[in-house]
């Protein structure tokens, strides 16, 4: 994932200096800018989309019935794998957003919604590498612990938290493993969900503009 990594960072700093420089990076608007600026839409609304499908998806139904049909172990390693992924792709699309939004609606020169818009994004990609650059790692350098633990218990090839919720009862190692995973695993979680939230708001803004 070293390439992605660097993509990503080019990203980010490519949106990072249309925001604040979008004269110097990408040229001052003109008369015959008409083919970069339909370029900028249809970049801003293709990344958009991919940033809001796949944050559904992975939210609320690819994860929930990967967690309702997996065993436990096999559905972590699996989120282990796919997370960091999910992660830069988003990242990578909301950032390119960021940069496309910002190229059309100059900061000095939009509106106050445009500027609330331009903030809904630059939040997304905020809470987004936050997950990718901190809690993602920290999530599963937990989880691989806690299953050290539990393999060592002989638990964790069951679908579902029946067996670990009823061992760590009587287990304090595991109980505190369950506390530090959930507290981690929480942050990553709100972080995942305020990122949607303000892809939600940046939606309602976009079909605000359609006309059907």
């Amino acid at each position: 994932m070293a390439w992605a990594t660097r993509f990503l960072s080019a990203v980010c700093f490519f949106a990072a200096g249309v925001l604040f420089a979008p004269d110097v990076l990408v040229g001052a608007r003109s008369g015959s800018g008409a083919t970069a600026v339909t370029a900028a839409k249809v970049s801003h609304l293709l990344c958009f989309a991919t940033c809001w499908g796949a944050a559904l998806w992975a939210t609320f139904i690819g994860g929930i019935i990967m967690f309702k049909n997996l065993p436990r172990h096999q559905f972590g390693n699996l989120q282990g794998k796919m997370f960091p992924a999910y992660f830069t792709l988003i990242s990578a699309c909301a950032a390119v957003s960021v940069a496309a939004f910002a190229y059309l609606h100059p900061w000095k020169a939009a509106s106050a919604v445009e500027r609330y818009q331009l903030g809904f994004l630059i939040s997304a990609l905020g809470f987004n590498l936050s997950n990718l650059l901190v809690f993602t790692p920290m999530t599963i350098e937990m989880m691989k612990k806690r299953h050290k633990i539990e393999r060592e218990l002989s638990i964790g090839d069951e679908v579902g938290w029946s067996k670990n919720v009823k061992t760590a009862k009587s287990n304090p190692t595991l109980a505190a493993m369950n506390k530090k995973f959930g507290m981690i695993h929480g942050l990553s979680s709100l972080a995942n969900i305020m990122s949607f939230g303000s892809l939600a708001m940046h939606s309602w803004y976009l079909a605000s503009k359609l006309e059907l």
